[in-house]
């Protein structure tokens, strides 16, 4: 039996968030739990979006996180850096366009069943 690749990060998602790769990381290694533990009867891609959902939510928590801590500090920079990672982090929420991700569980459909 072949290793099954792993899912990938929708593009779209890696556009939009391409000035933050340790999030894209983090986003391949939550797909990759897909692969690792399959679990009958329950459907992959939709497992997908609940996993990549997840994830963003705690980026965003994150991001609001180092917003409070920048806030605190009181430097203005930092403060811009913070509000702006958090709208980044809000619309790649919305997850956009996952056509990729949904081809690559149409292509290996049998791996899943």
């Amino acid at each position: 039996m072949t290793a099954l690749p792993p899912p990938p990060v929708p593009q779209k998602l890696r556009d939009m968030l391409k000035d933050y790769p340790e999030h894209i990381e983090r986003l391949q290694e939550t797909l990759q739990r897909i692969v690792n533990k399959r679990l009958p009867g329950a459907d992959p891609f939709e497992r997908a979006i609940w996993l990549l959902e997840s994830r963003l939510s705690t980026f965003i928590s994150e991001a609001r996180d180092e917003l409070q801590a920048a806030e605190s500090s009181g430097d203005p920079e930092a403060i811009k850096r913070a509000k702006e990672k958090e709208l980044r982090m809000l619309d790649a929420r919305t997850l956009p366009s996952l056509h990729d991700l949904h081809e690559y569980f149409i292509r290996n459909k049998e791996m899943f069943e």
